[in-house]
């Protein structure tokens, strides 16, 4: 098996964390993953209190080391749900998108419950923040992944967060991660393992809808779109540094370059919005996905994803060490 400090740390088999999409990773998916011997995590953020409640519980009852994705600023707008969440005693909490005040309060508050807490990084800048705060683990995410992201890419990004946390903590590479090669090439990075999204989105344990896993499998990493289209019509106030990458359908192409007139206009759009995403509609619905559809081609178990990518993993680390004649002494 692949040992790096990041399964030392948390005690798991392997370095694949499934990420915690809001609406996908529930905790049937977190479940499966951390069975299966990586970290599955569930996406709280836009939950309610009756969501924690079934799906935070749902990961729990499952064993080995699981935990629980929030994002600061919108956990700062629903009093009571970080209690609720740390009530059930996460082994691990997955932190985004917050200020600096907000790392520094999140991570004390949850480090004081014996949690491991996991901080995302956009940037060098942040990683630092993050590490000053008392951050267990750093995820450096780049601008690949599905979801809100912000501009640097990941190559560069993880080895410049690297140099930022000189070893003081394990790094763990997101943004365009989907099999064997990417935990490899993320390994040879320096990286201690590789937290994947919309790999984990097209598995049979997502929360993600009959119509959109289909999609996912169809969609080519070219369809997908960077837009603030479905955090406007939600009326979520993302800061204007990040996007989200979802695939491209006639909601982006009607809206793009139109957020001013989709938020004036949202009295009217959002019902109709809401009653498409209720149906299912995938001309309509956001369906988040980064930029690794093209080696998405079915949807699967979880943990066949995770035993895949790391056997895969293992297979290339081999043969390059064959190839280059190993290291020299």
């Amino acid at each position: 098996m692949i040992s790096t400090k990041l399964t030392d740390l948390l005690g798991i088999d392997h370095p694949v964390v499934s990420a915690p999409m809001g609406s996908v990773s529930g905790g049937r998916l977190a479940g499966a993953v951390t069975r299966a011997g990586g970290l599955g995590l569930v996406g709280v953020s836009y939950g309610d209190a009756a969501f924690i409640d079934e799906h935070v519980a749902e990961a729990a009852a499952t064993g080995g080391v699981w935990g629980v994705g929030c994002v600061m600023f919108t956990f700062d707008e629903r009093p009571g749900l970080w209690d609720k969440v740390l009530g059930y005693a996460p082994p691990v909490i997955a932190l985004s998108f917050g200020d600096a005040a907000q790392v520094q309060r999140y991570v004390a508050s949850a480090a004081d419950r014996g949690c491991h807490v996991v901080v995302q990084v956009h940037d060098p800048e942040q990683a630092a923040v993050a590490v000053r705060a008392g951050a267990s683990v750093i995820v450096a995410q780049g601008a690949e992944a599905g979801g809100h992201h912000a501009s640097l890419a990941t190559l560069p990004l993880v080895p410049a967060v690297l140099d930022v946390t000189q070893g003081a903590v394990p790094v763990v590479a997101a943004g365009g991660f989907a099999d064997g090669r990417g935990l490899a090439a993320a390994l040879a990075l320096g990286a201690d393992g590789v937290m994947m999204g919309t790999r984990f989105a097209a598995t049979e344990e997502s929360l993600a809808t009959a119509g959109f896993k289909s999609r996912l499998v169809s969609a080519r990493t070219a369809d997908t779109v960077d837009t603030r289209s479905f955090d406007v019509v939600r009326g979520i106030p993302w800061d204007d540094a990040y996007r989200a990458r979802s695939v491209s359908n006639d909601f982006t192409r009607t809206w793009a370059g139109r957020d001013a007139e989709l938020a004036a206009r949202r009295a009217t759009v959002e019902p109709e919005w809401i009653a498409a995403v209720a149906r299912d509609d995938t001309g309509q619905r956001a369906m988040f996905a980064g930029e690794v559809l093209d080696l998405i081609e079915d949807v699967q178990p979880a943990a066949r994803v995770v035993h895949g990518v790391v056997a895969d993993a293992e297979e290339i680390l081999a043969g390059l060490a064959r190839r280059t004649g190993g290291i020299a002494a």
